[in-house]
């Protein structure tokens, strides 16, 4: 398809192109934002500028008010909305222009993925997650603030209300246990090192689903969008419009249970991973901190205890590890002498006894755990 054809299937209507000047202001501009926002990513301002720069830059008419700006691989061109104002550039001008910074092609110029949108695999998950994480790297770069807003009957925070607000807000729940650098670097660079440390984190069962939940989020908030667009044109046909405000409801119900089902798959995932991990009195105190925190990220909705059910689980879970290691001694403890044990040639009473007992309890406590998982 040509890219003719291409921008009139997106509603673009091309009204000029940027001279020379003009574009390498908006470079400038561009590149010292993201350089300034991520500096521990060791990204080549200079060489960010030229490259943005050799982008052919237009002015159009776009097709709603929430396309600003759209980049276009195929022709190396981005296009800003004419209501745009160039000299103060919005997220969405960097979220553009930060797809042009992940895109890796192969010799023919096909495009083989971008930052955690992976187009070699079978399955071609990940898109959702991508748009997600370069939109939230776009709101930090340009300094926007959390915002509480309220979509499908759910309340949540975000920097990012007007765009991807759901999955801005559950990829802040996956970097509150793996910390911003991971998913920053891969979106930057187009590798694994986010997907691989979620999966440290995780496993990669949940990784993998969640990257699924997002694509269906997105998949439906698509539906969403066409049918209410629908619904606007056919308000004098009674029985057209209930039938389309019916699958508007569905819609919005399947966007509700797949984001609640993701947040809970998250947060049971890592946490009890973070749980099996614990070894001494100061883990317990960080666990127990990192649980009760993690509420600040929760996406609510009427009638959601799952979060408030799981908090209490924890805890009491987190009571009886507390009182095993008060009695008995770290985790960690109880492991090194169970390894040096191990070493000890069998020749005594004692050796038999200590290696049966240190067993025992270990059997003991992960017993008692594995029933409460149960």
């Amino acid at each position: 398809m040509s890219i003719d054809s291409i921008l009139k299937r997106e509603g673009i209507k091309v009204i000029g192109q940027l001279n020379k000047s003009e574009t390498e202001k908006i470079a400038s501009n561009i590149s010292k934002k993201i350089v300034d926002a991520f500096p521990e990513h060791n990204i080549d301002r200079n060489g960010l500028f030229f490259s943005l720069s050799e982008l052919n830059m237009y002015i159009a008419e776009m097709p709603d008010n929430t396309s600003k700006a759209k980049y276009f691989s195929k022709n190396n061109s981005i296009y800003f909305s004419k209501d745009m104002d160039l000299n103060d550039l919005n997220t969405l001008a960097l979220h553009e222009c930060l797809h042009f910074m992940q895109e890796i092609k192969d010799k023919r110029g096909k495009l083989l993925r971008l930052g955690l949108y992976n187009m070699q695999g079978r399955q071609n998950n990940g898109m959702a997650l991508n748009e997600a994480a370069v939109q939230l790297m776009a709101s930090v770069a340009s300094k926007a603030p959390l915002d509480s807003v309220k979509y499908y009957n759910m309340e949540f925070s975000t920097e990012s209300p007007d765009f991807y607000p759901l999955q801005t807000a559950l990829l802040n729940e996956m970097i509150y246990f793996t910390g911003t650098y991971p998913l920053y670097h891969s979106t930057l660079y187009s590798n694994d090192v986010f997907k691989n440390t979620f999966i440290a984190k995780s496993n990669s069962k949940t990784y993998n689903k969640i990257e699924k939940n997002f694509d269906l989020i997105f998949e439906y908030e698509e539906l969403l969008s066409e049918e209410v667009n629908n619904l606007a044109v056919c308000k004098n046909n009674s029985k057209n419009y209930e039938r389309i405000n019916s699958r508007i409801q569905t819609f919005k119900q399947i966007i509700l249970e797949k984001t609640l089902e993701t947040q809970n798959i998250i947060l049971t995932s890592c946490f009890k991973n973070e749980f099996n991990l614990i070894k001494n009195l100061e883990d317990i105190k960080e666990f127990q901190y990192n649980l009760y925190n993690f509420k600040h990220l929760v996406i609510n909705t009427e009638n959601y205890n799952y979060y408030k059910d799981f908090y209490a689980d924890m805890i009491n879970q987190l009571e009886e590890k507390k009182e095993f290691i008060e009695k008995y001694g770290n985790m960690l403890t109880i492991d090194s002498l169970m390894n040096e044990l191990s070493t000890v040639e069998e020749q005594s009473f004692g050796f038999k006894f200590f290696k049966k007992l240190f067993s025992k309890l270990k059997l003991l406590f992960e017993e008692v755990v594995r029933e409460k998982n149960l």
